[in-house]
């Protein structure tokens, strides 16, 4: 997977399903009337619209307000959303309140000695995925 290109398609969907022609004049102007910045060239819209480059954060989150969509989907798809929500799901119905005690505890130790309980759970984990 490419990265630029795959963030050229969405940034490309997002200016046309919010209306706009998705051409590098429309994307400097409708970018530098929302940017408090120094205004950004044709050519480096031209850029982010064919595969050459990608805007860094600050911008992206222009973009993305602009655009109503979010700075996280825009810059690295759908796919990698879901999939961060999906282990955001995990935590947050896969562990009980004694587990999230136990997390708290484990965050108060000292920086040593959370590295020996990681090294105990290690080898419990994998005494029990040999068992």
């Amino acid at each position: 997977m490419n990265e630029k290109i795959e963030f050229t398609k969405r940034l490309r969907a997002a200016m046309t399903q919010a209306g706009y022609a998705a051409s590098p004049s429309v994307l400097e102007h409708e970018f530098n009337l929302r940017w408090p910045g120094k205004s950004i060239s044709n050519q480096a819209a031209w850029g982010w619209l064919n595969n050459r480059s990608i805007p860094m954060q600050d911008k992206m989150q222009v973009l993305a307000e602009w655009l109503k969509v979010e700075p996280e989907v825009l810059r690295f798809g759908e796919v990698v959303r879901k999939s961060v929500q999906s282990h955001k799901q995990r935590w947050a119905t896969g562990i009980g309140f004694q587990e999230r005690e136990t997390l708290e505890e484990f965050l108060a130790l000292s920086a040593p000695n959370r590295k020996v309980v990681r090294e105990v759970i290690a080898a419990f984990t994998k005494a029990e995925r040999a068992n």
